[in-house]
């Protein structure tokens, strides 16, 4: 093992409790739509999702190798920079946690180290063209080309399984939601945990124990892969709930739809080396199945939050590494404060996150959203049904809809006519 000094030591160590954060923050978007149908039950879903992101992270290292030597400039880069960078991101997937938005841990890193090197060395340390092409064009991309495979996908199963009843077929569709969802957390791993492995490796680099360039050693791969599979061993159980109840209600056929989907455009990344952001391609992929199903609708109430999460992601994790690294710059006593900080900000998250407690007893346990303006217009304007299917009118049925008048006696005086 490479020659490790006390601050690398912190760094490494802060970098896998960022994976740990990541696992959990994550797990929904692999086994939110699972767990939400019923085809596992939250604990097995978890658990499998934890050991086939162990295995993804032994099946490629070109994400690692866009976070270690691509998307900032090696020289000039201190251990410090990536500690900063590493407290941004960690923050923010607990801020976001805490509040049930799946944001992109994938982001916050990102948006942490870039913040940090500005800080650091200036807008020369970051390489903008890597930023544009791998990080910010598939972030917008992503959700996008996810959603409307999603949307297609469930569509054609639709139509394919329209002469057949839906509750038989249910089953079905709930094995190859168990595959698919397999797969999601394969790609997961593949995809994710290649981001810590890289930024480890910059850090190694950064203090002079690996030469620029270098892959990822074994050892960093192994620790990387056992952090982010134990941290979705946990469960990040208030984003499943968003994610499986929160964004629309899905049926076995959706669910399918959704997750094979977001995880072929997953792996397809990780294969040309875009730090893709998996909560974006399944986030897409859900709300595409979502609208995908006749009748089916999106809420869009919890889609905006989550939108807007998105986007303050790589600026809020910027300025908080920003922050960081300028405290760190002031010599050991910085390091001891930032450290300080970031311990102190997690345990304070963790008891507000006690208050109301989600675990997978109540993760299914959600309150209908109320309907929005459009959604109660659209359900006001009911068509007229078919022809040959409106049953024959009976005289009870006119006297129960329109009330005989009292009997009147013929003796009784006359009403008052009412006053002008």
């Amino acid at each position: 093992m490479e020659h490790i000094t006390l601050l690398l030591a912190i760094v490494v160590v802060t970098a896998l409790v960022f994976d740990f954060t990541n696992g959990f923050h994550d797990t929904a978007n692999a086994m939110a739509t699972t767990i939400s149908t019923g085809a596992l039950k939250p604990k097995t879903a978890v658990a499998m999702s934890a050991v086939l992101n162990l295995v993804g992270a032994f099946l490629s290292v070109e994400v690692a190798k866009t976070i270690s030597s691509g998307l900032v400039k090696e020289e000039g880069i201190q251990p410090e920079v990536i500690l900063a960078a590493l407290v941004g991101a960690i923050l923010w997937n607990l801020v976001t946690w805490l509040v049930g938005l799946p944001s992109s841990s994938s982001h916050a890193l990102m948006g942490g180290l870039i913040g940090a090197t500005i800080a650091s060395i200036g807008f020369s340390g970051v390489n903008g063209g890597v930023v544009v092409t791998k990080v910010l064009i598939p972030a917008v991309a992503a959700p996008v080309v996810a959603g409307l495979a999603a949307l297609l996908a469930t569509r054609l199963t639709y139509k394919l399984g329209a002469k057949t009843d839906e509750k038989h077929t249910a089953k079905g569709y709930r094995v190859g939601q168990i595959a698919s969802a397999g797969l999601v957390s394969l790609a997961h791993g593949t995809n994710d945990a290649q981001k810590t492995m890289g930024i480890i490796t910059l850090a190694l680099v950064a203090s002079g124990a690996l030469v620029p360039g270098s892959n990822p050693p074994m050892w960093v791969i192994v620790s990387a892969g056992c952090a982010i599979a134990l941290g979705t061993y946990l469960g990040g159980w208030r984003i499943i709930r968003t994610m499986g109840k929160g964004l629309t209600d899905l049926r076995p056929q959706q669910g399918f739809a959704a997750q094979t989907s977001a995880a072929t455009v997953i792996l397809a990344s990780s294969n040309l080396g875009f730090s893709l952001s998996t909560t974006h391609s399944c986030s897409g992929a859900v709300m595409g199945a979502g609208l995908g199903r006749k009748g089916g609708v999106v809420h869009w109430s919890t889609a905006t939050r989550m939108f807007v999460a998105w986007g303050l992601t790589l600026p809020a994790a910027g300025l908080v590494a920003a922050g960081s690294e300028y405290v760190t710059q002031q010599g050991d006593w910085g390091v001891i404060a930032v450290v300080a900080f970031l311990v102190a900000s997690c345990t304070a998250i963790w008891f507000i996150s006690r208050r109301q407690v989600v675990d997978h007893t109540n993760v299914n346990d959600v309150d209908t959203e109320a309907p929005g303006v459009v959604t109660t217009a659209i359900a006001a304007v009911t068509p007229p049904p078919a022809a040959g299917s409106v049953a024959a009118v009976t005289d009870e049925d006119l006297k129960t809809t329109i009330p005989a008048l009292a009997p009147t006696d013929p003796a009784a005086p006359p009403a008052p006519a009412a006053a002008v």
